[in-house]
């Protein structure tokens, strides 16, 4: 089978000795004299190139991305008998890690002292005797109640992180119950929570359901001192409700790795808005364990068995 990858990733073809493996330019559609592909790896190509790709690709049966959410992938326009998988899971830990480092730079209060160290001042009121829980802000994640919206792979293993830390975490998931040892409520209870949460991280992907799921009246229910955390997808936050919240101090802080345009305009309000941290999209870009996501979906083409991650394309 010939499978074409791209040079984005570090799959080793050696891995992959059944097949005849091409490496591709990530950036450029692949080349004609390939378009007779079986299958083929998708990370960091332009919309534009994808639809390219698909154009010239008239025998592809599998389609492999590597990001979590395969948007554009379903947007390229790949023939209707192509398989498409997405990279869920390949991305739970380092995701999960920079969310918790978002989360930890807001409670203890780190862009403050970064911004008193270009000053050369030396704060009192950020060190020395500090209240371990007042009312008016967060300082630990001792306790702290967490909301994590989106319960997957990445949210559960960031719960994990908060629990060990102390935090009393809840996910929100589509069916309430219980995940990995935590409590799940579903969106519709969100009334009843978001009034006590201190955290709220979103790991959201992008759909219709979760356009600005993360709207005025769901910020305006959360408490002064509450943080919000962006590591899903920046269409699920009204990004000018998010301003608001934070100009009128209706909630104590936020950190965005997505936006709703990317790259962010330079004209965007959200580089001015107070006690907001914004990273450009750095919360994934290394996915763990794609040669062997990409060898199960392939023994499943060749033998007809289930594919992990399949995407449903109705």
């Amino acid at each position: 089978m010939k499978i074409l990858i791209p040079d984005s990733t570090d799959i080793d073809p050696g891995d992959l000795t059944d097949h005849e493996v091409i490496r591709y330019p990530a950036e450029d559609p692949v080349p004609p004299e390939h378009a007779d592909a079986e299958a083929v790896v998708v990370w960091g190509a332009p919309l534009d190139v994808l639809q390219e790709s698909a154009r010239r690709l008239h025998r592809v049966q599998l389609v492999q991305a590597l990001a979590a959410g395969p948007d554009s992938v379903l947007k390229a326009g790949f023939r209707d008998e192509a398989v498409i998988c997405s990279g869920v899971g390949l991305h739970t830990q380092p995701v999960a890690e920079h969310a918790l480092a978002l989360i930890l730079n807001l409670v203890r209060r780190l862009p403050a002292a970064a911004q008193r160290q270009h000053e050369r001042h030396w704060d009192p009121q950020l060190g020395g005797l500090q209240p371990l829980h007042p009312e008016d802000r967060v300082t630990t994640l001792m306790d702290a109640r967490v909301l994590i919206w989106g319960f997957g792979a990445i949210g559960q293993h960031l719960a994990d992180l908060c629990g060990a830390l102390g935090s009393q975490v809840t996910g929100v998931a589509r069916s309430p119950g219980e995940r990995g040892g935590h409590p799940v409520i579903t969106p519709e209870q969100l009334p009843e929570h978001l009034p006590g949460t201190d955290v709220l991280v979103l790991v959201l992907p992008h759909d219709p359901a979760t356009e600005r799921a993360l709207n005025r009246e769901r910020l305006d229910a959360l408490p002064q001192r509450a943080l919000v955390v962006n590591v899903g997808r920046g269409s699920t936050v009204d990004e000018d409700a998010l301003v608001h919240a934070l100009e009128t101090g209706s909630i104590a802080g936020a950190a965005i790795d997505v936006a709703a345009q990317e790259p962010l305009p330079a004209e965007s309000p959200l580089w001015s808005a107070p006690h907001l941290i914004v990273t450009p999209h750095m919360a994934g870009g290394r996915p763990i364990g794609a040669v062997h996501l990409l060898r199960e979906n392939l023994r499943a083409l060749a033998e007809g068995g289930e594919f992990t991650n399949r995407v449903d394309r109705s």
